[in-house]
């Protein structure tokens, strides 16, 4: 087995994710538990990817284990970007938005890539939580503000006023 083939199936049994029922997410989560049984015991990509399924089939408090577990084991890369935003997720879900937060933090001044927009809205949400909603509201409408046809520079100076004082 090739960790590409293995990539591949993962990547084709969540394209099926859909077809299941909410009463049939065991049968999913044993398509992942299966591909899981394939790879090594020490490996990262298996808690990574059993975490998704508990979290995508309604049980953060399954899934946060989970991805602890995968980050511990060196899980990185965009899956450990991923497996950070999905923790933090998780982590607002069971009532620990402050940790969802600290993990999230970092993650404003890291290497940018496509998922930049999911850690400043997964980051609002832990915000909110705190009731620090203005804070929230400035990463959303800062990560909105490129994607706007007009007004890019209006909205991403209202971001910024949102938690810095006018001079």
């Amino acid at each position: 087995m090739t960790t590409e083939n293995w990539d591949e199936r993962v990547a084709a049994a969540w394209a099926t994710f859909d077809d299941y029922a909410e009463k049939d997410a065991a049968d999913f989560r044993a398509v992942v538990d299966a591909l899981v049984a394939e790879l090594p015991a020490d490996s990262p990509f298996g808690p990574f990817e059993q975490a998704c399924a508990w979290d995508s089939t309604g049980h953060s408090d399954k899934a946060v284990p989970l991805y602890r577990e995968a980050l511990a084991r060196g899980l990185s890369g965009y899956r450990g970007r991923r497996a950070k935003i999905q923790l933090s997720s998780s982590l607002r879900n069971i009532g620990q938005a402050e940790e969802g937060v600290k993990l999230l933090t970092p993650e404003l001044e890291g290497p940018s890539d496509e998922l930049d927009d999911a850690v400043r809205a997964c980051l609002a949400l832990c915000l909110a939580d705190l009731g620090r909603e203005r804070e929230g509201l400035s990463l959303v409408l800062g990560a909105l503000a490129p994607h706007l046809p007009r007004y890019q520079r209006s909205m991403a100076n209202y971001a910024r006023l949102l938690v810095e004082p006018e001079d």
